[in-house]
């Protein structure tokens, strides 16, 4: 082994085994045989934490290797994925989270066993668990990997081909990421996820800039103006009509793809729901609502300058691309601590899915369904065994979302349509619209599923953009909920109670900063408009 593999590696193990400590210095007095403990933190999320967890949990390879890679064939028109985010956020802050709390949910199902029926709830929770399991565990393991191998050179390093390189990388990835999930409950990720955070604002960043200063000749604004003149159409933020994300979706399904994930996405909203009082939910929801504006810097911005240094080399295999520029343009012995950053964002996602996966199950199906009278510590063990053999089922179909055509994130977006769209569609119709009763949304939901599937990889022929199929879909989901609750009216009043979970009092920054964040939104659209 070499001086400088021996530098990578060292790099690599003094920040993960670092954040692994401090998780464990932190959780020791956390009682973690309460399904309260274990499932929610205890209720003890400040808002730092939670937006650090939320952005960590968001943020992953799939997104630091196949955005780049799609931002490197693209450009900037891919910015509205993260930008509207802002949006949802907002969204999210000052009217779903108030009423999650309000009602002291542990799952988003639960809402709608006390807005519809108990069927609902289960079917709804069956299909989020295969949802995570098919479509963002696998997907987050091979991009994960794929970093991994190509920073560590893991084939040449262990004498294997490319392909075993890959799988000894996804087993390792899987193995850590089970174990912060299995045996520390969501406190355990949310406390990784902000260390990792903190590393992945610090690591992302530097790309970007070593790259710049090389490119500018040590002048970061050299090296920036350089790389727009280079590729000036790939700074335009408007898609055309033809392109893989064309403006016109964000007035579209996209909107309705951004509430889903930030207000009603279990993975995601679950660490609002573990928060200490509503002030400290929104507080986490509107940061991380900031962090979303910034965070194109780490996951956009570096694939346009690949574009710079390698043109159209890699378009056949865009998901190569930024781990290529990671070995360009970072010195040798930040490389490691690059890797480790990676693996954190993998992590985080992983962990974070595996927790939500064994919420849904145990709560949701588990003590209901099967042993009514579980106790907590039982529950907790029902959570951990549900999160390992999972994650070994993830491990074993990671490799199948290899040479995805679009590169990884479009066909994270793709898969994630099939379940987000119908699930939001009844829970938005289960807040805001009264009439619409338990046969209706089981209807539609279903309705929604097979239309999505038929006209995605069924009826084919069509031209219509998938995301604009997101916004069909949800309109034909309320006709249908309308219609059938005509012949099929709801039978329950549901009343939104205080159980008195948490306080309620809300963040007195909360306005201001709901106003600015989706003022910062409209602004980037009108100065990258075009470009």
């Amino acid at each position: 082994m070499t001086s400088t593999s021996m530098t990578i590696i060292l790099s690599f193990l003094v920040f993960t085994i670092g954040v692994a400590f401090f998780t464990w210095y932190k959780l020791k007095n956390t009682n973690l045989n309460s399904s309260q403990g274990y499932f929610l933190g205890g209720r003890s999320l400040t808002g730092t934490v939670i937006a650090g967890s939320m952005l960590l949990t968001n943020i992953s390879s799939e997104h630091l290797i196949g955005m780049n890679g799609n931002s490197y064939v693209n450009g900037f028109i891919v910015i509205a994925w993260e930008v509207t985010s802002s949006i949802a956020l907002v969204i999210a802050a000052t009217i779903f989270v108030p009423k999650y709390l309000k009602m002291g949910l542990t799952t988003i199902p639960q809402f709608l066993e006390n807005r519809f029926d108990g069927a609902l709830r289960t079917l709804v929770a069956s299909i989020l668990i295969i949802s995570l399991v098919v479509t963002i565990l696998p997907i987050v393991l091979y991009s994960g990997a794929i970093g991994i191998e190509s920073l560590f050179d893991v084939a040449t390093l262990l004498g294997v081909s490319k392909s075993q390189g890959l799988w000894i990388s996804i087993v390792f990835i899987g193995t850590l990421g089970s174990i912060y999930a299995i045996f520390g409950g969501l406190k355990a990720v949310a406390l990784s996820d902000t260390i990792n955070g903190l590393g992945l604002l610090i690591g992302g960043l530097m790309i970007p800039i070593f790259a710049l200063l090389a490119i500018g000749d040590n002048n970061l604004v050299n090296g920036l103006v350089r790389v727009y003149e280079f590729a000036p159409e790939k700074f335009n933020v408007i898609g055309a009509r033809d392109s893989v994300l064309p403006f016109e979706v964000l007035f579209t399904g996209l909107i309705i793809n951004q509430l889903y994930f930030w207000g009603m996405n279990q993975t995601i909203i679950q660490r609002a729901l573990g928060a200490k009082n509503l002030k400290e939910a929104q507080k986490g929801l509107l940061l991380t609502g900031l962090f979303k504006i910034l965070i194109p810097l780490i996951i956009i911005l570096p694939g346009v300058i690949c574009y710079y240094y390698f043109q159209e080399n890699f378009y056949d295999q865009q998901d190569l691309v930024y781990p290529e520029l990671v070995k360009k343009v970072l010195p040798v012995g930040l490389i490691g601590f690059f890797a480790a950053v990676i693996m954190g964002a993998v992590l985080s996602t992983f962990n974070s899915v595996l927790n939500s996966i064994a919420t849904l199950f145990s709560v949701g199906i588990y003590k209901r369904h099967i042993d009514k009278n579980v106790g907590d510590k039982k529950l907790v063990f029902i959570g951990k065994t549900t999160s390992a053999i999972l994650a070994i089922v993830a491990i074993f179909s990671a490799p199948l979302v290899a040479e995805a055509p679009d590169g990884l994130y479009q066909l994270l977006q793709r898969l994630n349509g099939i379940f987000f769209i119908p699930i939001a569609s009844i829970l938005l119709a289960g807040f805001f619209i009264h009439k619409i009763s338990a046969q209706a949304a089981k209807t539609a939901l279903i309705f929604g599923l097979c239309f999505y599937l038929f006209m995605t990889w069924g009826y084919t022929s069509h031209n219509i953009h998938f995301v604009h199929i997101w916004g069909i879909e949800f309109v034909l989901n309320m006709i249908v909920m309308f219609v059938v609750s005509h012949f099929y009216p709801r039978k329950n009043n549901f009343v939104l109670t205080d159980v008195g979970a948490v306080k309620l009092t809300p963040w007195k920054y909360t306005l201001p900063m709901s106003i600015a964040l989706c003022g910062i939104t409209v602004l980037i659209y009108i100065l990258l408009g075009n470009t």
